[in-house]
């Protein structure tokens, strides 16, 4: 009997794979993007539909790590801080939520919304007696291996749009948008607040560290950085940093080309968008090392 089950068992399964074969039905994630991407090929799907399908898909595998905000980037105010102090921070972000810290940026003790400042206006005699941390909302904490899919959904469920991210010890290791996700899956979302081309492609952050836009013409990042950067193959230094990589990078990957470090500061599953190029400090240790020696 149990030969007969045996065999009984064996046919089912060839004949399981000869109808997926011919159906043409995908049975893995990869076929069905290939089965999607023939279908784009073949007009039947545009293009920014496929894009926004491989950015769902996308999310499904990745962790909050990969696109948070790190904590040296965070955008925070004090509690015990007077509006006169913080005020100034609110505006020159033009964020609509900020972290409010006790003794530092590991004791998060909420969420300040922008929109509720908005009193502040109209009964300015109280400002004195402002206190940010009952005037915060409860933060969504999160750890860093959590998925952005059940983050996404999280999100939807608490209707909440920012979360803190912990590391494995309960420090801060940065912080995650809803907005943050959705680029992900449908690309950037650019708002009145993000770099226009008014402010140059090439902004200082200090003496060895520069914000590059991706688009910047190669000649003119050669002629900025003193480099000889070919631009056969490629129009714009986002070009030469993807082909460098091999791979559409993601936020915060790094790579070296010559005496330079290129860090992805913003990138979306389509294009980067924004490098941080610094001047390698190898070169300068290793001639140390010479001299010493």
């Amino acid at each position: 009997m149990s030969d007969e089950r045996s065999s009984s068992t064996s046919s089912r399964s060839w004949m399981e794979k000869i109808f997926t074969a011919l159906s043409g039905e995908p049975r893995t994630r990869n076929e069905l993007l290939e089965f999607l991407r023939d279908a784009e090929q073949r007009l039947l799907l545009d293009a920014e539909a496929m894009s926004i399908i491989e950015g769902a898909l996308q999310i499904t595998e990745m962790q909050v790590r990969e696109i948070m905000i790190p904590r040296s980037q965070m955008v925070v105010i004090r509690d015990g801080q007077t509006p006169r102090d913080f005020l100034p921070t609110v505006i020159e972000s033009a964020h609509s939520r900020f972290p409010v810290i006790g003794e530092s940026t590991d004791e998060v003790l909420g969420i300040l919304l922008a929109k509720d400042l908005l009193p502040l206006i109209l009964h300015p005699d109280n400002n004195s007696q402002l206190q940010l941390g009952k005037l915060a909302r409860p933060a969504l904490f999160v750890p860093e291996s959590k998925r952005l899919n059940t983050l996404l959904k999280e999100f939807r469920d608490t209707h909440n749009h920012m979360a803190i991210v912990v590391d494995e010890y309960g420090g801060t290791a940065g912080l995650v948008t809803i907005e943050d996700i959705l680029e992900q899956i449908v690309g950037d979302i650019e708002d009145e607040h993000d770099v226009d081309d008014e402010e140059g492609d090439i902004k200082p952050l200090n003496q060895d560290c520069f914000v590059v836009k991706a688009l910047t013409p190669i000649d003119d990042f050669n002629q900025h950085f003193n480099t000889e950067f070919s631009d056969d193959e490629f129009d714009t230094i986002g070009g030469i940093v993807m082909q460098a990589f091999g791979h559409l990078p993601r936020r915060h990957e790094h790579i070296r080309l010559g005496q330079l470090n290129f860090t992805v500061l913003s990138a979306d599953n389509r294009r980067i968008r924004l490098l941080q190029v610094c001047a390698s400090q190898e070169e300068d240790t290793a001639s140390a090392n010479d001299e010493e020696s």
